[in-house]
């Protein structure tokens, strides 16, 4: 078929060529090529989250944990026989900001009798990337990790504000709970953390 010049093409040929473009066009978008095909995401930062979404293997607190700046991981249980501290922080919390130099100051003076405190940072998009200087700031000289999505979700499930602290005794079994810091909390968790490293294991 000879191609008519535009000036001769009637309305009818007009309306046959607008239809195939459209053909071709829908047939482009609803392509099965794998090279176009999209895959579903299961890992991440899904629109809406803060925190990544790994698979929840684990079945209890014991197997919960969290991940260290060098890439390990380290769970709860692998800390029974000590007097375990996790506080959930964000560099730009403030009363976080008031906390932390006490529990550096906890760590140093029960660490030789079996406290350790790990700083779980749940600051959102881009905070891990301020820890470091956060950390020299405040002469922290305990772990800060990220925690995992199924601790976040056990352990903070029915508050999300922060500082929250958590003290366990040396079965792993939770002592107590802080929500917020001021100086009457403080006072009461170097109280408690003090008489949890005074009880032996059994």
């Amino acid at each position: 078929m000879k191609a008519l010049p535009p000036s001769k093409m009637t309305r009818n040929d007009w309306q046959f060529l607008l239809n195939l473009l459209l053909v071709l066009l829908l047939a482009g978008c609803n392509s099965t090529d794998d090279a176009g095909r999209k895959t579903p995401v299961i890992s991440g930062n899904p629109p809406g989250t803060t925190y990544p979404m790994p698979p929840v293997k684990a079945t209890s607190l014991a197997d919960m944990g969290w991940e260290l700046a060098d890439g390990s991981r380290s769970v709860v249980s692998e800390h029974k026989g000590k007097v375990l501290v996790l506080d959930f922080y964000a560099t730009w919390c403030v009363p976080c900001r008031d906390s932390i130099p006490h529990l550096v100051s906890l760590q140093k003076k029960f660490a030789e009798q079996g406290l350790t405190v790990v700083g779980l940072n749940v600051g959102g998009p881009g905070d891990n990337e301020k820890v470091p200087a956060f950390a020299k700031e405040f002469g922290i000289q305990y772990a800060l990790a990220q925690p995992g999505e199924d601790l976040i979700s056990f352990l903070l499930s029915d508050s999300d504000a922060i500082p929250q602290t958590f003290v366990f005794d040396r079965q792993g079994k939770l002592v107590e709970r802080f929500i917020g810091y001021d100086a009457a909390v403080g006072e009461r968790l170097e109280r408690v953390i003090e008489k949890t490293v005074q009880t032996p294991a059994s």
